[in-house]
């Protein structure tokens, strides 16, 4: 690894340290977490699965649409690598989809938006199992145990973070702050929806747009996204920047 990569990844750990304080936005942290991952690992893109208050894995993150809608498949069919890395606890790597018959439907799909190789790591802390990072790359590629291990240890600090929080704030209990990152998910996909359709952009801008004016702003996602739902097209363009004072 070379000195500057170093230095980025000591600094993405501090950044993520730096976000697990006692009011975090939980669903920028774990977009900022698959981003980050994107960037440090050197994979396509990266989606995060969590298990909501029945213990069920739900989609809370992403690096793209075509990521989303992967995660979201998986899930549907109950067949994939993040599904069996939770159930297992253990680390899923597969350098080359097209020549592994485990999961059919979840090879077909990922070929169809463009993944040829997945790589999915736990997020666990003991025994405690809460979901699963999701690495994808858009050609046959075997994960090294330096990748495997900086992955690893990206999830690890994530979980603790999450995990940490129901220590924070006793009177919420992990599931219920995940079930409300869940529920705030919905709306932030029907203010992507709003803004794209508005703007005419792709919607992985619109979000980024989101984000940004999110952060500019000092708003949670949820509430500017609640915004833009609410007020339509004058909302969306104030997030354009195009609106009238």
């Amino acid at each position: 690894m070379s000195e500057m990569k170093q230095v980025r990844l000591t600094e993405v750990f501090v950044e993520l340290a730096d976000t697990l304080v006692d009011d975090f936005d939980l669903l920028d942290f774990l977009h900022g977490l698959t981003e980050k991952c994107v960037e440090v690992l050197g994979v396509a893109a990266a989606g995060l699965l969590l298990t909501d208050e029945r213990d069920r894995l739900q989609l809370v993150a992403a690096s793209t649409e075509r990521t989303r809608l992967l995660e979201l498949f998986q899930l549907q069919t109950e067949q994939g690598p993040c599904v069996d890395c939770f159930r297992t606890g253990e680390p899923v790597s597969v350098a080359d989809l097209s020549a592994t018959d485990r999961w059919p439907h979840f090879t077909e799909a990922a070929a169809e938006v463009g993944f040829a190789s997945v790589h999915a790591l736990p997020m666990r802390l003991r025994a405690e199992v809460i979901g699963a990072l999701n690495l994808f790359h858009v050609e046959p590629h075997v994960l090294d145990e330096e990748t495997r291990r900086v992955g690893q240890a990206l999830a690890d600090v994530a979980t603790v973070g999450l995990l940490q929080q129901r220590a924070i704030r006793h009177r919420d209990s992990l599931t219920e702050q995940l079930q409300t990152a869940l529920n705030s998910r919905i709306l932030i996909e029907q203010a992507k929806g709003v803004l794209a359709e508005r703007l005419g952009l792709d919607v992985d801008v619109a979000f980024m747009r989101i984000r940004t004016e999110a952060r500019t702003r000092n708003l949670r996602l949820a509430d500017l996204a609640r915004d833009i739902v609410e007020g339509g097209g004058q909302a969306a363009l104030a997030v354009s920047g195009d609106a009238s004072p």
